[in-house]
C-alpha cells in the first residue's frame, strides 16, 4: 500500500514543485544549508593548503563563486605552483609552508587539499591554531585519528567538514529531501557503486597510492579512495549506521605506472572490491568500487528501494549532463526522470557544467552557510568522517580475516 504521503506527490513526482513548495522551508527541515542565504559584513577568510589539480578545479571555483568568503592566502611546498594558482585566483598571500598561513590572525577556515597522507597532521595543525576546517578525505587512515581530531573540533567549539563532494550533487540532495519525505517508504534496500575506467589502462598514472608499501598484501586503494563516498550516502539515505559487514577485495591488473616513481611497478592494490552490510535499522546494503571496470568518470550510483517507491541517482558526465535521478512506484513501475528543482542548484548553476565545479560549489556554500550560523549544526563533519572511516577498516578487516565484522568496531566501545 502506498500511503497518503506518497501519493499526494503524483504517481512519479512529476510536478517538483509539489515536492518542494517551500525552497528554504524545506532544505532547513532536512539539515540542508540553503545555498547562498545569509550574509555577513566581513567575508569569511580562507586560507588553502595545497595548489593541486583539486583545489584549482573544485575547491577555489567554489569560494571564488561564493561572494561570503574570500580566499586570503595560498599554500604549497611547490612555490612556483602557488604563486601561479594565486594569480589566477586573486590569492594576495603566498607560501611554501602551512604554518606560514595557519596561524595568521586574518584565516578563519583552513582549507586542507593536500595528499591524504598529510591530512592529520595539517588538519589537527588548523584546529590547534583555532580554525574551522574543510579536509579532503580521508581526515585519517584509522578512524580512531579521526575521532581525535573531531572530539578536539568539539573541545574548540569549532566546525569541521570532510570533503564527500557526492553528497552535494543537486540530484543526490533532492534524493534526500525525498527519502526523509517518505517518498520510498521503509527502507528496504541500499545499492551504491562507484567506479570508472581511468586506471584500466596501467599506463595511466596512479596517484595517492605508497610506492613503499609491502606488495606481498593487498593493500587498500579503491576501497578507501571510492568506497568513502558512496558510504557515507548509504548511511546518509537510510539513516542508520552500518551495525555489521562482509567483503572482499581483489587486484586485477598488478602492474601498473606510479606517479610517485614514474614507472611502471608491482602495486598490490585493490583496483576492485565489494562488500555487503546490515543497517541498524534493519535495511541491507551493498557497495561496489573498482579502478578498472569500463565507464565515465565519476561513475558514481546510488539506489534506494523501499516499501513505496524507488530512486536511483546517478553522477557520470555523459550525454551532456553530470547527474540524473530516476523514480519508480508499486504502480509505475518503469523508472522515469525526476527534475531536479532549482533551491538545489548553486547560483548559475545546471547538470550541463563540471560536476567538479557543480558539487563543490554545494559543498562549500553549504559550509560557509554553517559557519555564519549562530547554532551547532555541523553536517558532514570529521564525526561522520570517522564513521565513513570505521567502515573502511571494518571491511578490510573482514577480509584479511574471511569473516562478518560487527560494528562499531571493538576498540570504539571501551
Amino acid at each position: 500500500m502506498v500511503s497518503k504521503k506518497a501519493t499526494e506527490h503524483g504517481p512519479l513526482c512529476a510536478q517538483p514543485s509539489a515536492l518542494c513548495p517551500s525552497p528554504s522551508l524545506t532544505l532547513a527541515a532536512h539539515g540542508l544549508r540553503p545555498t547562498s542565504t545569509l550574509s555577513t559584513s566581513r567575508p569569511l577568510r580562507v586560507a588553502v593548503l595545497g595548489a593541486g589539480a583539486w583545489a584549482r578545479h573544485a575547491h577555489l571555483p567554489g569560494y571564488r563563486r561564493d561572494s561570503r568568503c574570500s580566499v586570503v592566502a595560498i599554500a604549497d611546498p611547490n612555490r612556483a605552483l602557488a604563486e601561479q594558482v594565486a594569480t589566477d585566483f586573486g590569492i594576495p598571500v603566498v607560501a611554501r609552508d602551512h604554518t606560514e598561513v595557519i596561524g595568521r590572525d586574518d584565516v578563519d577556515l583552513v582549507d586542507v587539499c593536500t595528499p591524504s597522507a598529510t591530512h592529520l597532521e595539517l588538519a589537527m595543525a588548523a584546529l590547534e591554531a583555532g580554525k574551522h576546517v574543510l579536509c579532503e578525505k580521508p581526515v585519517a587512515f584509522d578512524y580512531r585519528d579521526t575521532l581525535r581530531a573531531a572530539a578536539l573540533a568539539r573541545s574548540r567549539r569549532l566546525k569541521t567538514r570532510l570533503g564527500f563532494t557526492f553528497r552535494y550533487s543537486p540530484a543526490m540532495r533532492y534524493m534526500k529531501v525525498l527519502i526523509d519525505e517518505g517518498f520510498i517508504g521503509r527502507p528496504f534496500i541500499f545499492n551504491g557503486y562507484e567506479q570508472n575506467s581511468q586506471w584500466l589502462d596501467p599506463v595511466n598514472p596512479l596517484r595517492q597510492v605508497d610506492p613503499d608499501a609491502d606488495q606481498s598484501v593487498i593493500q587498500v586503494s579503491s576501497l578507501e579512495g571510492y568506497g568513502a563516498p558512496i558510504i557515507d550516502l548509504g548511511m546518509w539515505f537510510t539513516g542508520s549506521p552500518f551495525t555489521q559487514v562482509v567483503g572482499t577485495m581483489r587486484n586485477f591488473i598488478p602492474e601498473r605506472m606510479v606517479r610517485a616513481t614514474g614507472r611502471m611497478m608491482r602495486m598490490n592494490i585493490d583496483d576492485g572490491d565489494i562488500f555487503l552490510g546490515e543497517f541498524g535499522n534493519g535495511a541491507l546494503g551493498s557497495v561496489q568500487t573498482s579502478f578498472v571496470t569500463v565507464g565515465n568518470y565519476p561513475g558514481l550510483e546510488a539506489r534506494m528501494y523501499g516499501s513505496e517507491g524507488a530512486l536511483i541517482c546517478r553522477l557520470v558526465e555523459e550525454n551532456g549532463v553530470c547527474e540524473v535521478l530516476r523514480a519508480a512506484r508499486p504502480d509505475a513501475v518503469e523508472f522515469r526522470e525526476l527534475p531536479v528543482p532549482a533551491q538545489f542548484y548553486p547560483p548559475g548553476g545546471s547538470a550541463g557544467e563540471s560536476w567538479r565545479t557543480l558539487f563543490y560549489a554545494n559543498l562549500i556554500s553549504s559550509f560557509i552557510s554553517e559557519l555564519l550560523a549562530d547554532d551547532d549544526h555541523n553536517e558532514a563533519d570529521f564525526a561522520d568522517g570517522a564513521r565513513v572511516q570505521e567502515v573502511i577498516n571494518a571491511v578490510e578487516r573482514s577480509f584479511r580475516e574471511r569473516r562478518w565484522v560487527s560494528l562499531p568496531l571493538e576498540e570504539a566501545r571501551s
